[in-house]
Formats: C-alpha cells, sequence, structure tokens
C-alpha cells in the first residue's frame, strides 16, 4: 500500500515523471497544466516547497514501495483554518480506493498537524469519481461552481 508523504525536494524527479506518465489521463477530466509546466518544473517545485513552508499550502504524496508516485494530495491556500484540498490518483492505480484512503488520511493529518477546522473542494459534474471519493469521506455539497469553464460542485468537510 503506497505511503502518504510530505513533499520533499527530493521527490522532483518521480513527481514530474508522474506529471508526464499521466498527463493525457488527468487531461480527461481536469484542465491541462500545459507545455510550460513541464519545461519549467524544477522551478516550480522548489516554489511549491518554499509555499509549504511558510505554511500556505501543504503538499503530499501517495509513495509506492518502489519509490514511484501514485498520487498527489493537498492542502492549497491555507487562511482562517480552512484549506481547499485537490487531489489526482494514477490511471494504473485509480479505481482501488487510494484516493478515499488518501482522503481520510490527510483530514486527520490537517486536524491534528495542522490546526484546520474546514476543508473545501470542487469537482466537475463529469468528474464522478472525485465527487464519489469526497462523498465517502464526508464532504457535503455546498453549492455550484465552474472549475476552468466546467460545471462543477462546490464541497465542504467541517473538522474535529
Amino acid at each position: 500500500m503506497p505511503e502518504l508523504e510530505r513533499l520533499r525536494l527530493d521527490h522532483g524527479p518521480a513527481l514530474l515523471a508522474f506529471e508526464q506518465e499521466n498527463r493525457a489521463y488527468f487531461a480527461a477530466s481536469i484542465p491541462d497544466r500545459g507545455d510550460e509546466y513541464f519545461r519549467d518544473f524544477d522551478a516550480r517545485h522548489r516554489s511549491l516547497l518554499a509555499e509549504q513552508e511558510a505554511g500556505v499550502c501543504h503538499f503530499h504524496l501517495l509513495v509506492d514501495g518502489d519509490g514511484s508516485i501514485v498520487g498527489r494530495i493537498n492542502l492549497i491556500d491555507v487562511v482562517g483554518g480552512a484549506a481547499d484540498l485537490g487531489y489526482r490518483i494514477a490511471e494504473r492505480v485509480a479505481g482501488r480506493g487510494l484516493a478515499t484512503a488518501a482522503v481520510h488520511e490527510l483530514i486527520a493529518i490537517a486536524a491534528s498537524d495542522y490546526g484546520l477546522t474546514a476543508l473545501h473542494a470542487s469537482a466537475t459534474l463529469e468528474n464522478v469519481g472525485s465527487q464519489t471519493v469526497l462523498k465517502r469521506t464526508g464532504f457535503v455539497p455546498i453549492g455550484e461552481t465552474t472549475l476552468n469553464g466546467r460545471p462543477a460542485t462546490r464541497f465542504v468537510r467541517r473538522l474535529g
């Protein structure tokens, strides 16, 4: 079973491989990151670590036993005891409950380690898998929104 690890500098090469291997798969349900993301990956990775160090974001990876990354799960825009949750799971392990397990684990970490009291998330209407994960982990729908022009549902999960 993959382990949830906080993002570190040495994760860079495996994280880039994860993003490249799953680019087309992710683009089918969420907006593509664009070529610039991959071209400037090292600088972007260092920037994420700086945001994490400042406490405005908390980035986590699902790392398999061989060191490969099979998922990302992040808390971004930490403000006033709340943060936005985002995640993506590799195509080769999708549908095995990894996202649900990782979200459950990160909910506990968010409350105990980061002192958060609420998490928000959004999922496009066509991304039934993400909506299912959110509902299984105690998120409740609170309204409609758009994600890069696509209709989406906004969710909240109170902690503690």
